[in-house]
């Protein structure tokens, strides 16, 4: 495949591996965490929390963007705090793709991990408690190893969105080669030139193939854990 890719491609390819890759090591323990607290917790706001979680799928990407820009750029009241204390910068550079990109996906892990939480026989975990097992330990050897289908499902769904995310990272981050363009950035600027519409069709190629792969190995990864877990 790298065979017929220029090298201008191959680098918004790898960009977006890279991009996805780093965003899905953030959202699995944030997607654990926060699908645990909304399926086993109760608490004033939970309805506002899960909201807020799930907004990035009703709003518009540019939104989504700027609020980032507004808030995590240079000047922003967080983006300035990080700057000034740690010299953390995530405006147009690859970081801030990859917090662009959790952002985006976040609604997807949580959403895949909170269902599976919600399906795991309490009384399994109960069980484990009275056992003297303390809450660590009946997540880690009860409750984890049951929602492995739902882990695997939400970060193979938010690589897949990751991988093809574009609005909220040409807005917060802009379209620079080499640095931020991944593919859907590389494959606009294409659209945009006149006569690269082989270059464009090639990269299109590429996406559908990804998504592709992505959704056929979280179905079978899903399927092989859930006969692992039925043969116990």
């Amino acid at each position: 495949m790298f065979g017929v890719l220029s090298e201008y491609e191959i680098q918004a390819l790898l960009l977006s591996l890279k991009v996805a890759g780093y965003a899905i090591l953030w959202l699995i323990p944030i997607g654990i965490g926060l699908a645990w607290l909304l399926a086993k917790c109760e608490f004033v706001g939970k309805n506002l929390l899960d909201s807020i979680i799930h907004l990035p799928l009703v709003l518009p990407p540019v939104v989504i963007g700027y609020l980032l820009l507004i808030s995590m750029g240079r000047q922003g009241f967080i983006g300035q705090w990080l700057y000034e204390h740690f010299d953390l910068v995530f405006s147009f550079n690859w970081k801030g793709a990859v917090i662009a990109c959790i952002v985006v996906a976040l609604p997807l892990m949580v959403r895949s991990i909170r269902l599976s939480l919600e399906n795991v026989d309490q009384k399994l975990e109960q069980a484990a408690s009275t056992l003297g097992a303390s809450p660590l330990k009946v997540f880690t050897t009860i409750t984890l190893p049951l929602i492995v289908p739902g882990i695997i499902t939400g970060t193979m769904l938010s690589f897949a969105r990751s991988l093809g995310e574009f609005g909220a990272t040409i807005s917060f981050v802009s379209n620079i080669p080499g640095e931020t363009q991944t593919l859907p950035l590389a494959m606009y600027s294409f659209i945009e030139t006149p006569g690269a519409e082989t270059e464009a069709m090639r990269l299109c190629i590429i996406s559908i193939m990804i998504a592709l792969t992505s959704m056929m190995a979280s179905e079978w990864l899903s399927r092989y854990s859930n006969k692992r877990l039925g043969g116990r």
